[in-house]
């Protein structure tokens, strides 16, 4: 079961409406589905809370650090809780799906994503969940950091934030464990 959903992104005004912190995104909606408030913790780089579920319990949390040092928070959070790799979910960013598409997997490399890396080095295990949203992806390498840290387009940004929705439907089905129900609704759904 999934006790830890992280969402990636960098802090602060400047970047929060960047293609790179879509998984901030998720994290940033959940309070007003579920009437909770983030708070700051700088022991643990993070700003989280406790969602509620009946069957065990859940924290959901946002990076307070760069994106290329998101392993800090994650490590410390779960280090703290006693949290293993595989009860966690880390939501973030997507270039190599377009925007509006959404898919739940296990493991992995980190496919050149800098906060997925640093995540990867300080949990010392790839073993935990990925909520992948589609941003799209500029056509060239050398666009693709200005690419992520730029505001999507309008039809771009309705069509992440429809992808999310989606996520926060198959919320239950994911903390649950029943992975292969989320899966199959998220990946044809669109």
């Amino acid at each position: 079961m999934i006790k830890f959903i992280v969402g990636l992104g960098n802090p602060g005004p400047r970047y929060a409406e960047t293609r790179h912190n879509a998984g901030a995104w998720f994290i940033e909606a959940l309070p007003s589905q579920y009437r909770l408030n983030l708070r700051l913790d700088k022991k643990f780089h993070l700003e989280w809370a406790e969602l509620p579920c009946a069957s065990h319990k859940v924290f959901i949390g946002k990076p307070i650090t760069f994106m290329n040092e998101s392993g800090l928070a994650v490590a410390a959070f779960a280090q703290f809780y006693q949290i293993h790799p595989s009860e966690i979910l880390v939501v973030h960013d997507e270039l190599d799906f377009q925007a509006g598409e959404i898919k739940l997997k296990i493991g992995g490399g980190h496919g050149g994503h800098n906060g997925l890396r640093d995540i990867l080095n300080r949990l010392g295990s790839a073993d935990f969940y990925r909520l992948r949203v589609g941003i799209g992806h500029p056509g060239q390498r050398e666009q693709v950091v200005s690419y992520v840290l730029h505001p999507p387009i309008l039809d771009e940004k309705i069509e992440i934030d429809r992808a999310l929705y989606r996520a926060m439907k198959v919320l239950p089905e994911i903390l649950a464990g029943d992975f292969s129900k989320a899966m199959k609704t998220l990946h044809t759904e669109a």
